[in-house]
């Protein structure tokens, strides 16, 4: 297998202020960042941390991608993480295609924060051994060209916030350029306009406060160690997520991620072990999460959206 960890190829990156403050917000969170957004990253296919729920139907939705794409006959495929932190869902992706018989595997991480691209290169050396695999994961920020070639992505992934984190007069560029590459499918998942409160990097336990203003798009956190963090925060409605995304690509579908579940979590550190959730609880919350995700009325009150889209072969005049 070949491991290519570098830089990116195009042109030096020049963070703005705004950028500078998210890279750094992430950077500073280090290996908690890791178990708070992903959960163990040893243990890729074992969803059982914070947003469990919501990880676990992503994660169906893009192995049934890659079992779609195999079943073609396609022994090739080419995946692209724009914001893929410490690249526990793109080594996911690439463990699962070369499962699924794909002899050749090209994939790229891109991320803004440096420090956590250096722990997605570090946990990617397990992968080594792998013949037919090329992955590289570069520090880049999502609004500068892309190096993929037009129409050349099978699969192109920006997951868990990244698009939240985009200034407003960016969002089309971006997702321009995102569309440009990919000739295949696309998914993005972003914080919900009705959706529990985060500071993305950590848990909320470890802000002293933390405020959205949603006027500003800003989000401004002092952390229980004394540091203060603000760096711009989006929160989305389903439907300016699918009007920004449908000029780009045919959209497959608009869900909401764990309407209920995170909702009715028990809290180790308030209720007693006999308020854990039985199966019987966790197969009706599955039924009404299935039941309501699509409705207008619930659907931005999820903890995530989820958009699920493909290659536009011609885009309308219109």
């Amino acid at each position: 297998m070949s491991v290519a960890f570098k830089q990116t190829t195009f042109a030096p990156i020049s963070l703005e202020r705004g950028e500078r403050a998210i890279a750094t917000a992430y950077n500073e969170s280090g290996e908690q960042y890791v178990a708070y957004a992903d959960g163990d990253p040893n243990k890729l296919y074992e969803f059982d941390g914070q947003y469990a729920f919501g990880d676990s139907r992503t994660w169906a939705r893009i192995d049934d991608m890659l079992c779609t794409l195999r079943a073609t006959g396609s022994r090739i495929i080419h995946i692209l993480d724009l914001g893929c932190g410490p690249g526990t869902w793109l080594r996911r992706v690439v463990l699962r295609a070369h499962e699924l018989g794909f002899l050749s595997i090209t994939a790229r991480g891109t991320d803004i924060a440096d420090e956590q691209i250096g722990r997605a290169r570090a946990m990617a050396q397990d992968l080594a051994a792998i013949s037919g695999i090329t992955l590289t994961f570069d520090v880049a920020d999502i609004r500068e060209k892309l190096p993929e070639a037009a129409n050349s992505v099978d699969l192109c992934l920006c997951l868990y916030g990244v698009l939240n984190h985009v200034p407003s007069d960016s969002l089309e560029a971006v997702l321009a350029e995102i569309g440009r590459v990919t000739r295949g499918q696309f998914v993005t998942t972003v914080r919900s306009s009705g959706s529990t409160p985060t500071i993305y990097v950590d848990s909320v336990e470890r802000a002293r406060h933390f405020h959205q203003d949603n006027r500003l798009d800003r989000m401004n956190v002092e952390l229980v160690n004394g540091n203060h963090i603000s760096f711009h925060s989006h929160l989305f409605s389903s439907s300016e997520l699918r009007a920004l995304a449908s000029y780009y690509f045919e959209i497959d579908d608009i869900c909401g991620l764990d309407l209920f579940h995170g909702r009715f979590a028990a809290d180790s550190r308030w209720n007693p072990p006999s308020a854990t959730g039985t199966c019987l609880l966790s197969k009706e919350l599955d039924r009404l999460e299935s039941r309501y995700c699509r409705d207008p009325e619930f659907i931005d009150h999820a903890t995530h959206l989820m958009l699920v889209a493909r290659h536009q072969t011609e885009r309308s005049s219109s």
